[in-house]
């Protein structure tokens, strides 16, 4: 199979993060980074811990792991946590493999249009698009407030629906109308790299689902219905 096959209008190619473009949670490591900083306690490892195992059991509500996750940087402003990005950034920028990386230039280097597709929050995910040169990233998206000095802070709620399930078809959808696209049932091709079962919705809503280093439900659905499953 071509990974760039022909198409009479726009390829759309679409990549999960954790897992998939990345081999580890991204999530996880922007706990360690602030810990190793001192900026978290230590337990905060163990709690996102917990969230994840929900996650892989499918019961996770995202809201309240949003809500905790983002509990203990309330009290800083908007303005230095983007300086924890840019740090963040820097020590992440070693951990991205180089096959994925290459994945993500060919389809930039064919003009298609391309989107990281993910339930992780832009505090965290933003740095890792970065990394990839992705410039549209369809994310979970936190509150944000302006103080009446011009001080900006995130704030703990979900804006929107999260970008989770059977809602990053919601995300895709809004974004190609924002870029003047059309649908995914329109586009002339459309991609989407994921690891995980939950992304099931949009696999199957794109004409070429790929399952990158699948989970075992993911790997299982894969392979009954033939789809492509990229493990290196």
């Amino acid at each position: 199979m071509s990974l760039h096959p022909p198409a009479q209008g726009p390829v759309l190619a679409l990549f999960d993060l954790d897992h998939t473009l990345i081999p580890f949670d991204s999530g996880m490591a922007w706990t360690r980074f602030l810990i190793g900083r001192g900026l978290l306690p230590a337990e905060a490892e163990r709690r996102y811990l917990g969230y994840a195992g929900q996650y892989v059991a499918g019961t996770l509500d995202i809201h309240e792991m949003h809500a905790s996750n983002l509990a203990p940087l309330l009290h800083h402003p908007l303005a230095e946590l983007r300086r924890w990005q840019g740090a963040f950034e820097v020590d992440m920028a070693s951990r991205i493999p180089p096959a994925m990386r290459a994945l993500v230039r060919s389809h930039i280097a064919a003009g298609h249009h391309c989107a990281i597709v993910t339930a992780t929050t832009r505090l965290i995910a933003e740095p890792l698009a970065r990394l990839f040169g992705v410039r549209h990233l369809l994310c979970t998206e936190a509150g944000q407030r302006t103080d009446a000095d011009g001080t900006d802070w995130i704030e703990p709620q979900i804006i929107g629906e999260p970008c989770y399930r059977e809602h990053k078809i919601t995300h895709v959808e809004r974004w190609l109308t924002q870029i003047g696209a059309p649908s995914l049932a329109e586009a002339g091709h459309s991609v989407f790299y994921s690891d995980s079962v939950s992304d099931l919705p949009l696999l199957e809503a794109v004409r070429e689902p790929v399952a990158v280093r699948p989970d075992a439900r993911l790997q299982e659905i894969a392979l009954a219905r033939g789809w492509r499953i990229v493990v290196a």
